[in-house]
């Protein structure tokens, strides 16, 4: 497992990530002090965004129930853990954007090759956020 989105789980297949990229800031304030230089103050953490770009072949491997699952995540606006191949949590994310580009168009309208960006904000859990991740993954199993 590379990234562990909420239920979603990115992986060599069907859902694969090619690139990852984390924006990080901090949050500074200036104090004005009289005859010297003004004083920079930390207030806290900024913004963090994490972008994942990816491409997958939805007629040879899938990949693009996941990448709905994602789609419906959005939507609803869900706040879920994200935590990288190594153990690692990296806290509370939602999905800000996704882009998906189909290319080599089939039949069926769906790309031989569909690459796809999500971009994740982060956010602070709130109240039954748990219980919306429970409902994904048995929704996973068809219960």
């Amino acid at each position: 497992m590379m990234y562990l989105l909420g239920a979603v789980a990115l992986d060599t297949r069907p859902l694969s990530a090619d690139s990852v990229s984390r924006t990080s800031s901090g949050s500074l304030v200036a104090k004005p002090v009289m005859g010297s230089r003004q004083r920079k103050e930390n207030t806290g953490e900024g913004d963090d965004e994490i972008t994942i770009t990816g491409s997958l072949l939805p007629s040879r491997i899938g990949g693009l129930t996941q990448l709905e699952i994602l789609h419906a995540m959005r939507r609803a606006g869900s706040r879920f853990p994200v935590m990288r191949g190594d153990g690692l949590a990296l806290g509370w994310f939602a999905i800000k954007t996704m882009t998906e580009q189909h290319e080599a168009l089939q039949r069926n309208g769906v790309g031989f090759e569909v690459v796809y960006t999500v971009t994740l904000e982060q956010a602070d859990p709130r109240s039954g956020d748990g219980q919306t991740i429970i409902s994904s993954l048995l929704s996973l199993f068809g219960l």
